[in-house]
C-alpha cells in the first residue's frame, strides 16, 4: 500500500474516534518507522496532532532528537505548531495532500518557513493528486459535528 494512503487510513481512524481526520508518517529509507493521528480529544491535549505524534515515536523508535534523514508524510498541511516542531525535528521533506487555507502553517497564515530565520528548513512538497480526498475526510467529519450539535 502507497505511503499516502496510509496516511489517509490513519486520518479515517481519527475521525472515527472523534478526532480531526489527520495522519501522518515518518519514513527513513523507503520504510515507514513511525505513525501518527490525532489524539487531541481522545488524550485532551492539544498538543497531539498527528505530525507531533509521529515525530514522538520516530524519535523514541530511533533513540534521537534528530530525523534529518526522515520525510514525514501527512494528510493536511502542517499548522503553524507541526511546521516548527518539522523544523526542529530537521525532517528532511514534507510531503501533504490538502492544504489548509485557516490553519495552515506553510502555505497559509503563519508561513513558517517563509523567513530565513530557520535553523532547519525542510522541502516541501504537495501531493495534489491526495488533496481532494483529504479535504472530503475534513470537510465530512466537520458537516457530521455540526449536525450533532444541533
Amino acid at each position: 500500500m502507497n505511503i499516502m494512503k496510509q496516511v489517509l487510513n490513519l486520518a479515517r481512524h481519527a475521525g472515527d474516534a472523534g478526532d480531526v481526520p489527520i495522519g501522518a508518517v515518518i519514513v527513513r529509507d523507503g520504510k515507514i518507522i513511525a505513525r501518527g493521528e490525532n489524539l487531541v480529544q481522545r488524550k485532551q491535549n492539544p498538543t497531539l496532532h498527528a505530525e507531533i505524534v509521529a515525530i514522538n515515536r520516530a524519535c523514541k523508535k530511533l533513540g534521537t532528537k534528530f530525523l534529518d534523514d526522515c520525510d514525514i508524510y501527512v494528510s493536511l498541511e502542517p499548522c503553524a505548531m507541526c511546521a516548527t516542531a518539522i523544523s526542529f525535528a530537521r525532517i528532511r521533506n514534507i510531503y501533504f495532500a490538502a492544504t489548509d487555507e485557516k490553519g495552515g502553517g506553510i502555505t497559509a497564515n503563519a508561513r513558517v518557513f517563509d523567513t530565513d530565520k530557520h535553523l532547519w528548513k525542510p522541502n516541501i512538497i504537495q501531493i495534489p493528486e491526495y488533496a481532494d480526498e483529504s479535504a472530503k475526510l475534513l470537510r465530512n467529519f466537520f458537516v457530521a459535528r455540526r449536525k450533532s450539535q444541533i
